[in-house]
């Protein structure tokens, strides 16, 4: 596969990102700067964590209006495939690639730690994932999936949940929850399952040196599936 790693002012997982791509899968990744209006052919988009713009106004509120999420939004309508991580997930929510919104942590604080999430969803992101829970990292201070009653059923009802917050049984409990995310929701994708958001950072768990190498099951099961 060809990824492309979208830059915004404000990104700091990009690095992360295409390091985890080349070194552990041996994939062609490219660095797309947000003013740039060309994918390039890339068969994967991904927007990374970081804090695009600064968040000065609300978490991914100006880098929706990129002139490279132009490119993204039509890339996406047709089918192309798009993961958004933390930041990226806020990025395309506010794009409206996805369902819902993310709003401030419930104890108003940015929080960072290591979490477990399950799968739930089919998706070419969690079809080869089997065990009943990931060890992913998380850093963010406004995680909190959020969507009406309406939004939220019709989300359950077509399957759209990617991933939600759980122990490390795989079991809801309110202690998992970091954020306080609606339904414990982790990320979401759409309906067409071809775009994807997730709070958690995969590409933080992939080298032994960090502790977990739980991410590498999903950019595998991206990968193998595509």
């Amino acid at each position: 596969m060809k990824f492309g790693i979208v830059v915004f002012p404000g990104s700091n997982c990009d690095d992360d990102t295409v390091y985890v791509l080349k070194t552990f899968f041996n994939q062609q990744v490219i660095k797309l700067w947000h003013k740039e209006s060309d994918l390039q052919g890339c068969d994967c988009i991904i927007l990374p964590g970081g804090f695009s713009y600064g968040d000065y106004l609300r978490s991914g509120a100006i880098a929706q209006f990129s002139p490279i999420m132009q490119e993204i939004v039509r890339f996406a309508k047709t089918g192309g495939y798009v993961l958004g991580i933390c930041n990226g997930f806020q990025i395309l929510t506010e794009a409206g690639l996805l369902p819902g919104v993310l709003l401030r942590n419930t104890m108003q604080l940015f929080t960072c730690k290591a979490i477990f999430v399950r799968p739930v969803s089919h998706t070419k992101l969690t079809d080869r994932l089997s065990k009943s829970s990931y060890k992913l990292p998380i850093a963010h201070g406004e995680g909190r999936y959020y969507a009406s009653a309406d939004v939220l059923k019709s989300i359950e009802d077509h399957d759209q949940i990617l991933f939600q917050y759980c122990n490390a049984d795989g079991k809801l409990i309110e202690e998992s929850n970091p954020n306080g995310s609606l339904n414990y929701i982790a990320g979401v994708t759409n309906t067409s399952k071809n775009v994807f958001g997730m709070m958690p950072h995969p590409e933080r768990a992939c080298d032994p040196l960090l502790g977990s190498v739980d991410g590498t099951y999903l950019f595998r099961s991206l990968i193998e599936s595509f």
